[in-house]
């Protein structure tokens, strides 16, 4: 029973490891819906004849890699060996997410798909607040998930660590066979999954889900030992070794058979809590490939968790900014 696996809170300075780990021999692989989010800054002084809207005069533009893509944007800053697998349209947006991951020296595998576009979210910031967000998706064709699931197995040796990062968007749909694949071939798998049902993500090393994701799964908890109860019973009815809870302003938790982590969140100050996840489970993965203990693991990813946060949009988490307190505790010693 879940109530007698014993439980252990970290503190959040929790670091065992005298240097930090060797990310730079981490392969891993990011499979999942590709993304381009698109940033437009500008200035708002007057509200609109026409509606009671503000008007937005666009001074600025950025481009950032979202979905999969800023997972694996993530993984790669971490200094991580890097490749990405997913399905984009035959336009200019799929053109721009090409270039980004070339300039983060991530390894492309996009799947072209003649009959849809690229996934785009358009965020209008006016003065530092968003104020509207347009989304523009389609779910890729049949065709182009065959020709997915074939150079998913091709690429498959290459790597040691797989990520499926699920947005719902159609890119995961034979998620289940491409996780025992992987399984078989002997990889840690990790799943940042979504939707009402679970099932797909079965046999996983690790899922990753929000308290909202959860809570279409198990239902609502009103307790601590009612939350670790179902989700250890969704652990070991799924056979993961590992379900790591993120909770916000709570922290995170990370559920397994033999005893139950907490952490309490390490963020400063909370800017922009988007991409977030992409951050957590990308640190975690590339911890627990260069072979950190699990309680080391989670303790980088909350940290990696609170310094993104701090920052505005889908954001990374260099190395440097990742183990700088090592650094001050090893030059203080």
């Amino acid at each position: 029973m879940a109530k007698d696996i014993p439980s252990r809170l970290l503190p959040t300075d929790s670091y065992r490891q005298a240097e930090a780990p060797d990310l730079d021999a981490v392969r891993l692989l990011v499979v999942g819906d590709v993304m381009l989010d698109r940033y437009w800054f500008g200035d708002v002084s007057r509200i609109s004849p026409e509606a009671p809207v503000p008007v937005v005069r666009i001074e600025k533009r950025e481009a950032r890699l979202g979905g999969a893509a800023n997972v694996a944007r993530n993984a790669a800053a971490l200094g991580a060996q890097c490749g990405l697998l997913g399905v984009v349209g035959n336009d200019e947006a799929g053109d721009e997410v090409e270039q980004i991951l070339r300039e983060s020296s991530i390894a492309t595998y996009l799947k072209r798909d003649e009959q849809i576009s690229t996934i785009v979210k358009l965020r209008v910031i006016g003065r530092q607040q968003q104020m509207v967000r347009i989304d523009f998706e389609e779910a890729p064709s049949e065709t182009t998930l065959r020709d997915k699931l074939t150079q998913f197995k091709a690429v498959l040796p290459d790597y040691d660590v797989i990520i499926f990062s699920d947005y719902n968007k159609g890119s995961l749909v034979n998620v289940a066979e491409m996780i025992r694949m992987a399984r078989e071939a002997g990889k840690t798998v990790m799943v940042d999954p979504k939707g009402d049902d679970f099932s797909p993500y079965a046999g996983a090393t690790m899922l990753t889900p929000n308290k909202s994701e959860l809570k279409r799964i198990v239902g609502s908890w009103k307790t601590e030992e009612q939350l670790t109860q179902k989700a250890q019973d969704l652990r070991e009815e799924l056979g993961l070794t590992a379900l790591l809870l993120t909770r916000s302003e709570e922290g995170m938790s990370l559920y397994t058979a033999n005893e139950v982590l907490h952490v309490q969140a390490d963020a400063r100050e909370v800017f922009d809590v988007s991409g977030a996840g992409d951050t957590v489970i990308a640190t975690m993965a590339a911890m627990l490939g260069a072979g950190s203990a699990l309680d080391e693991a989670l303790a980088t990813a909350n940290r990696a968790g609170g310094i993104v946060v701090g920052k505005l949009g889908t954001a990374t988490v260099t190395r440097d900014e990742l183990f700088a307190h090592r650094r001050r505790t090893d030059d203080s010693a």
